[in-house]
Order: structure tokens, then sequence, then C-alpha cells
């Protein structure tokens, strides 16, 4: 009998170590956190981007911070870059997380609603955009009205009362003091040109009405003989310049309604080799400065490119948390030439 019981408490004992190490066996799919280690559970969730918390990754890892995507108008101009600068600087104030991202000419209207429908998808705590067409972004904007994710415009405004804030030069008005400044310059009189870079964005429109009003309500003697739109690439606007001079030979001045145009304009002036042709810039960039110091163009309107992005940031941040902002917030802008470039109240307006 002792045998036998002693037999039975060995076979007991057995089938225990049996079922221990085999509910052990169990737990050598875990690594040191938990989680599974099989490929299909180490992934995130197909839903997990599109959580109001997560980053744009779609990482959890910053899954407390706010995220704001900053879509702009292109990269192909330093103005941009400062832009992106200033917006950048908001972020680390605020601590919050931006990206910075735009299509790359500023004539691919369907690139940058692609891109505002991607920053829609990840259901963003609010955006920041400067629209390239006022018109056709309203329809995504209502999305993001419809999802609570306020939207801030920068640079340039829509037709919409959408947007809580745009941050914005007031391009009407620099527009005719750049208009201003070409009548004084030409003497009052004569027949002037206009390279502008769009007319479907606010910023293309205002600054062509603002140049073309000003000059036509104020300077009975100067005659506006054309008005090109080379989608604010250098290189178009400078093939659209050169038609321009070659058409007018006797064309007094020339005004570039951003960087791009600006430079197109200088590029032509310089290519054909004339002389006497007034030609006034909007915004920087080293080949404005450089002309300018040089003589080609006689001066140029400066906005402030990093209080643009730093404000739209801003105000973005101030509505999510529900804060009043204001309905434009008006960043300024200087006339610029050789006798002030290297002043202090111009210098940190300027970009390279």
């Amino acid at each position: 009998m002792k045998t036998n019981r002693k037999l039975g408490m060995t076979i007991v004992l057995a089938l225990m170590f049996a079922l221990l190490a085999a509910c052990g066996g169990n737990n050598e799919g875990k690594n040191a956190g938990g989680a599974s280690s099989s490929p299909e559970a180490s992934s995130p969730p197909a839903s997990s981007s599109a959580s109001p918390s997560a980053s744009p990754s779609g990482s959890n890892a910053a899954a407390d911070k706010v995220y704001i995507p900053v879509i702009s108008k292109g990269f192909q101009h330093q103005f941009w870059q400062a832009v992106k600068q200033g917006s950048e600087k908001a972020a680390k104030e605020l601590g919050v997380e931006v990206t910075f991202e735009g299509p790359e000419t500023e004539s691919q209207v369907d690139k940058q609603i692609e891109m505002l429908q991607a920053a829609l998808d990840k259901k963003p705590q609010a955006i920041a955009l400067a629209a390239l067409d006022s018109k056709a972004v309203i329809p995504l904007l209502q999305k993001a009205q419809a999802a609570n994710i306020p939207v801030v415009g920068f640079d340039s405004g829509v037709d919409s009362d959408i947007p809580v804030s745009t941050a914005a030069t007031d391009n009407l008005k620099a527009a005719a003091l750049a208009a201003d400044k070409m009548a004084e310059l030409i003497g009052g009189k004569g027949k002037i040109a206009m390279v502008v870079h769009d007319q479907t964005s606010r910023t293309g429109v205002d600054r062509r009405d603002g140049f073309k009003k000003r000059i036509e309500e104020k300077y009975p003697d100067i005659k506006i003989v054309d008005i090109q739109y080379g989608g604010g690439d250098h290189l178009k606007s400078t093939d659209l310049a050169k038609a321009i001079i070659q058409a007018h030979p006797d064309l007094k001045g020339i005004f570039g309604s951003n960087e791009g145009s600006a430079v197109g304009v200088v590029n032509a002036v310089t290519e054909l080799k004339k002389t006497g042709i007034v030609v006034i810039g909007y915004d920087s960039g080293k080949a404005q400065m450089d002309a300018i110091r040089s003589g080609t163009m006689a001066g140029a309107i400066t906005q402030d490119p990093i209080g643009i992005g730093y404000w739209a940031v801003k105000a973005a941040y101030m509505a999510y948390k529900g804060e009043k902002v204001e309905k434009t917030i008006d960043t300024g802008f200087h006339w610029y030439d050789k006798t002030n470039i290297d002043s202090e109240e111009i210098k940190p307006l300027l970009y390279e």
C-alpha cells in the first residue's frame, strides 16, 4: 500500500510540474512591458492616427500634446521659411506640436487641398492655413467647422467667415504704399505694368487691387498698360516681364507683387540690359536685397513673416483653448530701400 501511495504521489507531483511549465510557457510571448511581440499586435491600431490625442505619425508618444498642422502656400521662397521659423517659435513657447508643409509651387491648388484633407483626417486640435485659392478650400473648412476644429488663416484669407482669425499684412494698404512710391519715383506720369503672383489667393487679389486702385484714383497721368500673372515663379515671371518690356519700350516702371514675381522682374531688366525702369517689389530674400543695394530695384514692401507664422500658431492655440481671438491680426508692413535696408527697424524683418 505504501508503495502504491508513493507512486500515486509521484504521479500527482509530475502532473503539477507539467501544468506549471505549460502556464509559464504562455508568458514567453510577452515582453517586459507586457505587450505582445507578435507583428500584428506591435503595430499601432489602424484608428490610432485618427485619434484626436494621437501625434501626426500615429504614435501615442505625444498623446497629451496639442497638434496644429500649418499648411502654407509653398516652400520655394525664403518668405515661407521665415513664416515656418515663426510658427516653430510659437510652438516651442506654447508647448504644442506643429507640422509645416506646402505644395512645390504656388499654382498647385489641388495639391494644397489634398494636404488640408490629410490634416483634417488626423483630427488636430486646430489648423493654420494660407489658402492658395480663397474659394476652393471652403468645403474643407466647413468639414473642420463641423468637427469643431478651429481654423486660423495666415498670410492670405478666404471668402468665408469660418476662420476664427487671420494673421496677415493689410495687403491693400501695403500695395497702395508701393503705388505711391512708384508714382513718386517716375515723376507722377508714364506707363507702368504689374507682374502679380496669382488672381485666386487673397494676397494676389489684394496686392493687385491695392496697387491698381491707388494709381487709378490718385495718379491720372500714370497708365497701367499690362497686368500678368506668374504664379510666384521667378522663371515664368522673368519671361512675362521680358514680354511686357519688349511690347512697351517706353515703360517707366514694373511692380512685382511677391518675392518670386519681383525677382523675375529684376532678372528681366538685367537680362535685357534695360536702364531707367523703376522696379518695386514685395517681400524680401537675398536676390531682392542685392538688387536694392545695387540699384536695380528701387525698393520693396516688407512684411513680418516671422510674426505671421508666430501669430498663426498662437491664435490657433488660443482658439482651441476657447480664448478670445481677434478676427484680424494685422502683422504690419514697411517700405525699405537702400537708405534704410540696414536700419534697426527694418533689418529684423528681412530674410535671406
